[in-house]
Formats: structure tokens, C-alpha cells, sequence
């Protein structure tokens, strides 16, 4: 595939939907919306010390939205509200200042480059982090 923005890896990402569906005993939740387009990201997590134990979403977005919230599904496991802030920051001066991506366990946004030259697309990147982020600022019963 030679589109820069959908490559073979980032669909691969996308379909292997790692952590889709929810979590029936989360002690947190968080979402995002994009009212350009209508993606929304539902992001159910469990805690443990200040890091993420257990986490599950539900994604109904485009397919960037949907392999972003993937590899969050796969990667996120053990992380904290901080290390996802710093995520946030460095994929956003990814896409927006072309800067290396982000470092283990997070390579896999590395995928996402092709997003860079398309700004109205990074929306679509930072929505499942935003909604993990929401979900860890605040816990609902």
C-alpha cells in the first residue's frame, strides 16, 4: 500500500483491536468526541496504585482513531496518568513539529507519521489518549 497515512501496519493495528469492548468492573471511565466528524472513544479502566491495571474501549471512530485506541488496549497497561500526559505531548509534537515518536512502550505511534502532513487528522490520533487521560482525572461509580 503506498498511501503514507493508511499504510499496511496502521490497518493492522486497527483490525487486531487490541483491549475493544468494556470492562464490566472498571472503577474509572472517560470519553472524547470529535464533533467534526463524530468519532467518540469510551475508555473503561481499572486502577491499582496510581496505574492503569486493566482497561478496555469502545471506539466508534475512523480507522486512525480506532488503531490509536488499540495500541493503548496493548500498551497502556501499567502506566499512570503522568507517563500518559508525556505521551500526549510527544505525539502531538510528532504530528505537529515532525518529532521522533514516542519511545517503549509506546513505539507503535510511530505508525501514525503519516498523520503528520494532514493536521485536520490529529485529532483523530490524541482521541482515545484523551479519553484514557479523562478517564484516569476522575473516577465515577
Amino acid at each position: 500500500m503506498s498511501d503514507p497515512l493508511y499504510k499496511r501496519s496502521l490497518l493492522r493495528l486497527a483490525a487486531d483491536a487490541h483491549g475493544a469492548g468494556r470492562l464490566a468492573e472498571a472503577d474509572h471511565h472517560g470519553e472524547a468526541h470529535n464533533p467534526a466528524c463524530g468519532d467518540r472513544v469510551l475508555m473503561d479502566v481499572m486502577l491499582a496504585e496510581g496505574r492503569i491495571l486493566d482497561l478496555a474501549h469502545q471506539t466508534r471512530a475512523c480507522v486512525l482513531a480506532q488503531a490509536s485506541a488499540a495500541v493503548l488496549g496493548r500498551d497502556a497497561i501499567g502506566a499512570s496518568e503522568a507517563d500518559l500526559i508525556a505521551l500526549r505531548t510527544r505525539l502531538l509534537s510528532m504530528l505537529a513539529n515532525n518529532a521522533p515518536p514516542p519511545d517503549r512502550p509506546f513505539a507503535a505511534y510511530a505508525e501514525f507519521a503519516g498523520a503528520a502532513d494532514i493536521p485536520g487528522r490529529h485529532r483523530c490520533v490524541l482521541l482515545p489518549l484523551d479519553a484514557l487521560i479523562n478517564a484516569l482525572s476522575r473516577t465515577e461509580t
